[in-house]
């Protein structure tokens, strides 16, 4: 006669959660663990949707549509007005794609002119040779010494250029094989002077696309100054010793990063 084994006695039930307590620590959930929460079980959306818990968070990040709850739908639940609001500022503001070119692509071609009677003279600078750091600015730097690979005859005169009443400054990007060309900037004048007599010249940009009007960025080249002994009159004078260029938004006043500069670029650029 053969004996059966008992069965093991089951485990005792996991304690459950007092309610008090469940309650208070949801307070200190963000609205993603929240959300994530309620979906356990029917009480726990009954907790986790409660209008003392969302009402905080609806008001620190959509105050004008809390307002619009307690004004025009009073019955709507404030995790409810919270999702709206949520979904509304994500299709408002889309993440911005990646630009379609680098700065190796390009080419900045900058060129000064004093004088109908002198020739222009001229700073060129491959993309190359630039940051190619996207969370950088749109901000780079010319040493007017290192123009003697490309064009070592007009050095001298480069460097002993003033910034006169009918000084000329362009700025043009191009893109690689000449496929486009932008023109940034197209100045004629001394300027604006900085501490240490630098000359500062800038242009408002156009919209990008079709719709035309400003685009809320300006183009700013900055032209260093150096003092130097003036060889015909014993005197001294300042001359351009390097070059910068940006853009800025006209919003903050700060320089647009390497990536805004580029989409930027590429409406104009590409073929």
């Amino acid at each position: 006669m053969s004996t059966s084994t008992p069965p093991p006695p089951a485990p005792p039930p996991a304690p459950e959660i007092p309610w008090k307590v469940l309650d208070l620590l949801a307070t200190y959930l963000d609205p993603k663990t929240l959300a994530t929460a309620s979906c356990v079980s029917k009480p726990w959306f009954s907790l986790m949707s409660s209008d003392h818990l969302w009402q905080p968070l609806s008001t620190t990040h959509f105050p004008s549509l809390s307002h619009l709850r307690s004004a025009a739908i009073p019955y709507l639940p404030y995790h409810r007005l919270f999702n709206l609001g949520s979904t509304s500022a994500k299709r408002r503001q889309p993440p911005p794609s990646k630009p379609r070119i680098t700065l190796q692509n390009l080419l900045f071609v900058i060129t000064l002119n004093t004088t109908s009677s002198s020739p222009p003279v001229t700073i060129t600078k491959p993309g190359t040779a630039l940051s190619v750091d996207p969370e950088s600015l749109f901000r780079f730097d010319f040493d007017v010494g290192d123009q003697e690979k490309w064009q070592e005859k007009w050095e001298e005169k480069w460097l002993k250029v003033e910034v006169l009443e009918d000084t000329k400054v362009t700025w043009h990007v191009v893109l690689g094989g000449f496929e486009g060309v932008f023109t940034m900037m197209d100045c004629k004048g001394k300027g604006g002077v900085f501490s240490g007599g630098d000359g500062w010249f800038s242009a408002e940009l156009p919209a990008a696309g079709c719709c035309g009007g400003p685009s809320g960025m300006v183009a700013e080249m900055r032209l260093g100054m150096r003092e130097e002994e003036d060889g015909g009159g014993g005197g001294r004078r300042m001359v351009v010793g390097s070059v910068s260029v940006g853009v800025l938004s006209v919003v903050s006043w700060r320089y647009v990063s390497v990536d805004d500069g580029l989409r930027y670029l590429q409406h104009f650029l590409e073929p």
